[in-house]
């Protein structure tokens, strides 16, 4: 039994070494006296200290999904891995990892889902943070964002929808919390055949990698009933591990343990972390009622969407290959409406669209709520929305959508509805004063002339 056997709690003599050997739960006690008995007057029951602080967190929810850039109606899809030659991450079995990570960025609409992955910490120290990029870098510019191991992935557990893992501790941790769960790898070899992770990785839910990825994602959330196994295992006394923790800790000393609360720190708020894609996305969108666009995008796909509407490309000027840019109908830009690099958001997009004639609309993104779009005719707007509401790259398809379906501007007196999901987001659309031309940028604006895109096609399935 891996870390509770004679070899790694006794001394050469047979005496144990730790003076306390701290637990989380009975059921290890009962596991530490069949194993080493002798180190059984060691043991001490603290619970979890971890689990306490995931716990005490648990109403900060909202604003962890917030820090990743989740948005209305959209599911965090957390993918995690343990450091074994078993685990998703490892290479000892069926090696599914590397088809599935593409995948889950492609075959999953950018704005229903965002992906996040947490690794364990051996993974990239074992492999190089280089490398760990480089592996999953297809995914990444599809959207996966890679969680700090050390600092950020408790809270990005908390902030999940749906965990694709395998038998390691932060994927307990995640059916602990009541999270829905599935497995990408389930070898379960090195587990004792009676421990509590044995009996959840049997219950858990497989995740078929050959099979559609969304309908399995779907299906998990939907008719999940958390087990009662991983919280009642999980720890023995939750919300107490500072207090048993610290009155151990006194007692070795031999001195008296202070009389103040006992107490750990809370979970930070992390940084905001907003998904960047720079694949090229297919934007699938419908024309659904007056101001009305439903919108679906997806990062690099395979094939062309299972899904029925007008079909257009939208490229992030950093894409991978500027070939990609040549067949853009939207080409999007994130940053800072003052960097001076990229000159004020009306004089990138006119640049933008006198570089790439086919391009029927070009649109600067400068917060998670706005964005500046100059349309082929000439006609500079600013899109405005709830920060927390539809992204502003699908509102900006959205605007192109509308426009190449032949609507006009005046429609959208009362602003746009941008449907993703299932879920509304209204849009202001209004006109934009350029901003004074910076330093070294294009001349003011002037109605580009060359014809819309001859890219978009209709696709009905």
């Amino acid at each position: 039994m891996f870390g509770l056997s004679p070899e790694w709690l006794l001394a050469p003599d047979g005496r144990p070494i730790a003076d306390a050997l701290v637990l989380s739960h009975p059921e290890q006690v009962a596991r530490l006296r069949a194993a080493c008995p002798e180190a059984v007057a060691t043991a001490v029951l603290a619970g979890d200290p971890c689990y306490d602080r995931l716990l005490a967190a648990r109403p900060y929810r909202d604003r962890f999904r917030r820090a990743l850039g989740v948005r209305h109606g959209q599911r965090l899809v957390l993918l995690n891995s343990t450091w074994n030659p078993e685990s998703l991450f490892g290479d000892g079995g069926e090696d599914v990892l590397p088809a599935l990570l593409p995948r889950l960025t492609a075959e999953l609409p950018a704005d229903e889902y965002r992906v996040a992955a947490v690794l364990h910490p051996n993974i990239w120290h074992g492999h190089g943070p280089g490398q760990i990029r480089m592996w999953l870098d297809r995914a990444r510019r599809g959207g996966l964002t890679l969680i700090d191991p050390l600092h950020g992935w408790r809270q990005t557990l908390l902030a999940a929808d749906v965990t694709l893992g395998d038998f390691g501790s932060v994927t307990y941790y995640s059916a602990a919390l009541g999270t829905p769960v599935l497995l990408g790898a389930a070898a379960s070899d090195g587990l004792g055949e009676d421990s509590p992770v044995a009996a959840f990785v049997r219950a858990a839910p497989r995740l078929d990698p050959y099979r559609a990825l969304r309908p399995q994602l779907d299906a998990a959330t939907a008719h999940h009933v958390p087990a009662p196994g991983p919280a009642e295992l999980t720890s023995s006394a939750p919300g107490r591990a500072a207090e048993l923790l610290r009155r151990t800790f006194y007692n070795l000393m031999g001195i008296p343990e202070p009389t103040a609360p006992a107490l750990l720190d809370p979970l930070p708020l992390p940084p905001y972390e907003p998904p960047v894609r720079t694949a090229p996305l297919r934007v699938i969108t419908r024309l659904r009622g007056a101001g009305e666009v439903v919108v679906a995008r997806y990062a690099q796909p395979r094939g062309e969407p299972d899904a029925e509407g007008d079909a257009h490309t939208a490229v992030h000027e950093d894409t991978l290959d500027p070939r990609d840019l040549t067949l853009a109908d939207v080409i999007l830009r994130d940053g800072d409406p003052d960097d001076p690099r990229l000159g004020p958001p009306a004089a990138w997009a006119k640049d933008v669209l006198d570089r790439h004639p086919h391009c029927g609309l070009a649109a600067y993104v400068t917060g998670p709520g706005d964005c500046t779009a100059l349309t082929r005719d000439g006609h500079l707007l600013r899109l405005t929305a709830d920060p927390r509401a539809a992204d502003p790259g699908a509102c900006a398809s959205a605007l192109y959508a509308w426009l190449a379906a032949g609507k006009g501007l005046d429609e959208l007196a009362d602003g746009l509805t941008v449907w993703s999901g299932g879920t509304p987001s209204q849009v202001a659309v209004t006109p934009a004063e350029p901003s004074p031309p910076a330093f070294g940028s294009p001349t003011p604006l002037e109605p580009p002339s060359p014809p819309p895109s001859r890219n978009a096609r209709r696709y009905a399935r």
